[in-house]
């Protein structure tokens, strides 16, 4: 008897990346909303996480939400103000929809802030018949146990610290 497993919820790939880095942020959707397929996936971005871009998808309309930057941010020697706050994939018409006994991905890219911590991915799932609103985050912590409709978590984990490499003697190696 074959076993399949099913995701609980919306998903991030990779949970962890170092603060200050690029970072391709891939969505596991495992199943629709009770039985129904997904026709939208509308991802939140949180604040700290800059450059968004998504991957588009075929059979899927892209769409992006500007809004105005929290705290102004350098990007190739401009000043910016604004960036993306949502990114929304929408299906083009029943033959792109997502069935629910069917996993897909949906992807987008940018930067970690320079601060380590936590960065909840807010995400909406609608489908033919219900949401599924992907938005719980805990109190404290990154633990998503306990919670019905968490929010995706990325964990930003601080740069490690390399030591300096001793130069070279005069001999032209090291011991």
């Amino acid at each position: 008897m074959a076993c399949t497993a099913v995701l609980p919820h919306i998903v991030l790939q990779d949970a962890t990346a170092p603060a200050a880095a690029s970072y391709r942020a891939v969505f596991k959707v495992g199943h629709g909303c009770d039985g129904a397929p997904t026709t939208r996936i509308a991802v939140a971005i949180p604040e700290g996480f800059s450059g968004a871009q998504p991957m588009p998808k075929p059979g899927w309309t892209l769409s992006t939400r500007m809004g105005k930057l929290a705290q102004p941010m350098e990007s190739h020697g401009k000043t910016l103000t604004e960036g993306v706050q949502e990114i929304t994939w929408t299906a083009n018409g029943p033959d792109s929809y997502l069935p629910s006994a069917f996993y897909d991905e949906f992807v987008l890219r940018g930067t970690t802030p320079k601060t380590p911590g936590a960065l909840w991915f807010k995400v909406t799932q609608t489908c033919t018949t219900g949401v599924n609103a992907w938005v719980e985050q805990p109190a404290q912590g990154v633990s998503t146990r306990g919670l019905k409709s968490p929010a995706a978590v990325l964990e930003v984990l601080p740069v490690p610290v390399t030591p300096a490499t001793p130069a070279a003697p005069a001999g032209g190696h090291i011991h």
